[in-house]
């Protein structure tokens, strides 16, 4: 079992945000703004909510997480390395040449499930694993971490047709919904609302929150625990570039890479 931190959640999600910053920085890479705006869903996942343990990573007993969000795995890799899956300092070997920590998520780093960003195919492939361990009688959980952008793509919605039919109530699905996709705002390019009533209406157990309270974070995934045949979805309200003020809800910050000074502007806007 992963276990929690002496530090808090929130100062884990802290730390998550200052690496995931510095890695973008250094790379002169992209995708800040959404791996901001999942900090705190991946600290409450990763700070002892999680059964992973990051000696044992292909344990069978362990819960599954997967990140279809694979532009934004900045977040993830600091998480993990912030977890002891593997040193801090291979997070220096971000997007570099012949690296492993590649640009999107990369199944060769350790405690990553599956590479992933080619968007929608995440979801269908933690339903075939939910429905794998239904069929084992498992007790282990799969929890995919999906963009609001992303739900655009059909894939999606054929897993989310097909998970209440199956009966799928080891499914997690959370949406990190800070409401701005690569050139826009999902409203303006394919609106999503009435979004907690199109999940109602296939079947799920929806929980709507917000994605920066952890304590909101945690008592809605120990309510998604309950067996009675359902997929659950977790909405998480969130705010792209979350922590960071010149980031926060800023379409630009989708594929800029902060330079020396705004990185400096930006830790210190972490710190206070």
């Amino acid at each position: 079992m992963l276990q929690s931190n002496m530090i808090s959640s929130e100062d884990f999600a802290k730390q998550i945000r200052i690496q995931v910053l510095e890695m973008v920085h250094k790379a002169n890479a992209s995708h800040v703004g959404g791996a901001l705006s999942m900090a705190d869903i991946l600290a409450v996942l990763y700070d002892g909510v999680l059964n992973i343990d990051p000696l044992d990573v292909k344990n069978e007993q362990r819960d599954r997480f997967l990140l279809s969000k694979g532009h934004a795995c900045t977040g993830l890799y600091a998480a993990l390395a912030l977890k002891n899956f593997f040193p801090l300092k291979d997070l220096e070997q971000y997007a570099a040449d012949g690296s492993k920590y590649l640009s999107h998520t990369s199944h060769m780093v350790p405690g990553v499930e599956i590479s992933a960003g080619s968007l929608g195919h995440a979801l269908p492939v933690a339903v075939g694993v939910a429905l794998a361990g239904k069929r084992k009688n498992a007790t282990w959980k799969v929890i995919c971490l999906v963009s609001d952008g992303e739900l655009n793509e059909g894939s999606n919605w054929e897993a989310i047709l097909f998970s209440p039919q199956q009966k799928l109530d080891n499914l997690i699905l959370i949406v990190d919904y800070n409401k701005i996709q690569s050139l826009g705002f999902v409203k303006d390019v394919i609106d999503l609302e009435p979004f907690k009533s199109k999940f109602e209406s296939f079947n799920w157990d929806v929980f709507e929150i917000d994605g920066h309270n952890h304590t909101q974070i945690n008592d809605a995934l120990l309510k998604c625990n309950q067996k009675n045949n359902k997929p659950k979805v977790i909405i998480a309200n969130t705010v792209k570039g979350k922590g960071v003020d010149f980031m926060e809800n800023q379409i630009l910050w989708h594929y800029r890479a902060p330079n020396a000074d705004q990185l400096k502007t930006a830790i210190q806007n972490l710190n206070n």
